[in-house]
């Protein structure tokens, strides 16, 4: 009983600490887990075995990957590329960035797309003599809608498809599914309300249009070799399942012949990795380990469906609203930590818990959305608008995304009811 409530006690000033910001969240994981090894909750031989080793190696595969091709200029390229493919009209410049934006993130990293297409957006904006900040804020949407989309688009997603053995192909052709269906109704939302106010001049227009994108290539052959690893590794992760492999393995393998090929720096390559998120991560599965260990998981589910009566729909219909909603005002990776156990407890009490893992995912991934403070993208992306004098307010950015979020809830659902309810 001790160290149930020790687990607890953990987990929850972990929490805190992570959303008062008053401890750096990858230090709170660190000490939360160094607890529970003081307290012998856990030992170290224990605590090594909840770390997924999988999502860590996935997480750093891509990281390494993405810095090296960052290096080739070639996300600048497209966003100019793009920019001029619109004709300088702001309204299909918005709807190209934010498909942009959607699709980098199903391959790479959210905060690593909206570094990249941040900065961009603002430099074609003042050309265009229009306000970023409605661009930013789809953007926003954009990544988090995107990033559910595929296996690597999301950490919640890395973590549940490693826990669940979920293919690159399950996850397109259940989450990638909705994402579709959401990323339209969306955009058409973005008109309703972003249209009638995007009015540039002939002048401006033309400014973008004289922009040559070759300029932004910084190594032409790095763009080439970075062009042709991008499509290998896309299809690495599309057949891992059937090549036997982890998903971890096709990510660092991809990163290894990129550090081979690219010919840079190395220690700068590797100094690019956020190597703060690893850690946090890291720290994070011992603290939920400590739970799991300690018998408070295991309570937790049979909580659950004595609550749900051990109904599929009401209980998938609680987990994807749960997620959103916390999701909107949570780190979502500490929340989909604490469910994974949560739904593997089930699945060994012979539960089909498949579609509780894509509301856990859709549920988690969306609900970032909700509030400014919802997903790292968005804390990113609102600071690059700070920056250079384009500040999005919380409460701004609450009135477009707190709504839009609850749509793509309710697509959500109407998706999952149609594909396990009927």
């Amino acid at each position: 009983m001790i160290h149930q409530l020790i687990s607890i006690a953990v987990f929850l000033i972990v929490i805190v600490s992570i959303m008062t910001e008053k401890v750096h969240r990858s230090v709170a994981a660190v000490a939360g887990a160094v607890v529970l090894l003081l307290t012998q909750v856990l030992s170290v031989e224990t605590s090594v075995s909840y770390i997924d080793f999988n999502t860590i190696g996935v997480l750093i595969g891509m990281m390494l990957f993405v810095a090296v091709v960052r290096q080739s200029g070639v996300f600048e390229y497209i966003a100019i590329r793009s920019a001029k493919l619109a004709k300088g009209d702001p309204w299909r410049i918005m709807v190209l960035f934010v498909l942009i934006t959607a699709v980098l993130s199903a391959f790479l990293d959210n905060v690593t797309t909206v570094l990249l297409i941040g900065p961009m957006t603002i430099a074609i904006t003042r050309m265009l003599e229009v306000d970023p900040v409605p661009f930013l804020v789809t953007q926003i949407l954009a990544s988090n809608i995107g990033g559910t989309a595929t296996l690597i688009g999301d950490p919640p997603n890395i973590m549940i498809g490693s826990a669940a053995g979920l293919s690159f192909v399950d996850f397109i052709t259940n989450t990638g599914l909705a994402v579709v269906i959401i990323l339209a109704v969306t955009l058409l939302c973005f008109r309703f309300l972003y249209y009638r106010s995007l009015v540039v001049t002939e002048r401006a227009k033309l400014a973008v249009l004289e922009l040559d994108e070759k300029k932004t290539i910084r190594d032409a052959a790095l763009m080439k070799k970075s062009i042709a690893m991008i499509a290998l590794v896309a299809l690495g992760f599309v057949l891992h399942s059937t090549l036997h492999l982890d998903s971890s393995a096709i990510a660092l393998a991809g990163a290894s012949v990129m550090l081979l090929i690219g010919r840079q720096d190395a220690d700068q390559i590797i100094a690019d990795v956020e190597w703060s998120t690893i850690v946090f991560f890291t720290g994070l599965f011992v603290v939920v380990g400590g739970m799991v260990e300690s018998g408070v998981i295991n309570k937790l589910a049979q909580i659950l469906m004595s609550v749900t009566d051990g109904h599929m729909i009401i209980t998938m219909m609680v987990l994807l609203w749960a997620s959103a909603l916390l999701s909107s005002v949570l780190d979502n990776i500490p929340f989909v930590a604490t469910l994974i156990p949560l739904i593997l407890t089930m699945q060994a009490d012979g539960i089909d818990v498949t579609p509780f893992w894509w509301a856990i995912s859709l549920g988690a991934c969306l609900g970032g959305n909700g509030t400014l403070i919802g997903a790292s993208a968005n804390v990113v992306l609102s600071g690059i608008g700070n920056k250079h004098g384009y500040p999005i307010s919380f409460s701004g950015y609450l009135k477009v995304g707190f709504p839009l979020m609850i749509l793509s809830v309710i697509i959500s659902t109407i998706f999952l009811l149609i594909r396990y309810a009927l």
